[in-house]
């Protein structure tokens, strides 16, 4: 796979390129907004999409069978030495789907759902659209980094009206994978206070060299769903498939109930199937060298405001290919200082006062690009600063 191969995307319906100006007012900026990337699916998952594309008949598909959950399980095992139970295993169409059926599942109208913040936009979406209380625990952004306020997570955790943790692991847009440590701590005030744990692990490949992600079940299967897809590491959201593994038999047969009978998805996208099943059994490869890439990407990131804005700190990643940027040194409001990037700069990066918590300090850059579109990007924050 070649990284650096530039793909034009424009004329795709493509949200990050065609519909910039949706968000930012503008036509024709550089963008690194939209959670995907700019890379090719690996070759063997197109080799298996054109095999199917072959076949002239596109009818009703099953997910529920061995093929499909052994891809999962031996994905889960081989990355993450984790071992899944073929029976927890159920068909989503996305992740934010599965996320707004368990809500719906495991809490009333207008009980309390926690969030770390700064978090994931659409949580406080899926949360107030269900009609229930969005609950912030924010993270303590202390010396550069972030880290869980657990006396501030236990008290939100004992008020008897929220029933439910969701959890973003690793978390985004921060980029922190939680610990062991950490997660044992979150997994037993979660169990004390009898709060059911949604895990939105969809960042989950996606990991800086060295670094090592734990999957949620590994500390608490009784009272959890973890949440997931391959279409952010694999770049093809687009085919609309993911997955949930919900260890209680019970609250499976209600998801699947709801899936199906309710709402009518039970026929996933044969496209999203295959994709899935042939990334989890072929590209364990591709994924290490997507990850090798950007590590670079990475460093290309640190390097440049380190020579360029000193005054500007990069979050230390570990993983995601999201950049979090605080910029509360360079001295402008975010208004202003989007304002610069739109019309000077002609580049569009989010404003972190989406995701809530201190996210009014920072900007999300996707990285999830070739080198030469992220100098430029970087190019053009700098020619947008020089007019502050």
């Amino acid at each position: 796979m070649n990284f650096n191969h530039i793909i034009d995307r424009k004329g795709t319906y493509c949200t990050q390129w065609d519909y910039v100006q949706d968000r930012f007012g503008e036509e024709g900026l550089l963008p690194f907004t939209i959670s995907d990337t700019d890379f090719a699916i690996p070759d063997v998952v197109m080799s298996s999409l054109r095999k199917r594309m072959e076949h002239p008949i596109f009818g009703y598909t099953r997910w529920n069978h061995s093929e499909f959950k052994s891809s999962v399980m031996k994905w889960f095992s081989d990355r993450f030495q984790t071992e899944v139970n073929s029976e927890w295993l159920a068909y989503s169409p996305t992740v934010i789907y599965s996320v707004s059926k368990l809500i719906e599942l495991k809490s009333q109208l207008g009980e309390g759902v926690v969030i770390q913040t700064p978090a994931y936009d659409a949580f406080f979406k899926v949360i107030k659209e269900n009609q229930r209380k969005i609950v912030e625990n924010p993270l303590i952004y202390q010396d550069g980094t972030y880290h869980i306020d657990f006396g501030g997570l236990e008290e939100t955790l004992a008020q008897e009206n929220n029933k439910i943790l969701l959890l973003c692991s690793p978390h985004n847009p921060t980029g922190r994978i939680w610990t062991e440590e950490e997660l044992t701590k979150i997994a037993n005030l979660c169990r004390k206070y009898d709060v059911f744990v949604i895990s939105d692990e969809i960042h989950m490949d996606i990991l800086r060299k060295g670094k090592k992600h734990i999957p949620f079940i590994n500390f608490m299967e009784e009272n959890c769903a973890l949440v997931t897809s391959g279409s952010k590491t694999f770049n093809f959201p687009g085919l609309v498939f993911s997955y949930a593994i919900i260890p209680d038999e019970d609250l499976q047969s209600k998801f699947l109930l709801q899936l199906k009978s309710r709402d009518g998805l039970s026929s996933p996208s044969i496209l999203g199937l295959e994709a899935t099943m042939s990334a989890y059994e072929n590209c364990e490869d591709w994924v290490d060298k997507l990850n090798q890439y950007l590590d670079e990407n990475h460093q290309l990131v640190h390097h440049f405001f380190e020579e360029k804005f000193p005054e500007i700190h990069v979050m230390s990643s570990e993983a995601t290919y999201l950049s979090w940027i605080d910029i509360s040194g360079v001295g402008l409001s975010m208004d202003h200082l989007q304002e610069l990037l739109v019309h000077v700069g002609e580049v569009a990066i989010m404003d972190g006062t989406i995701y809530g918590g201190n996210g009014e300090q920072f900007i999300r850059l996707n990285i999830g690009c070739t080198k030469k579109k992220l100098t430029e990007g970087l190019h053009r924050f700098e020619k947008a600063l020089s007019h502050k």
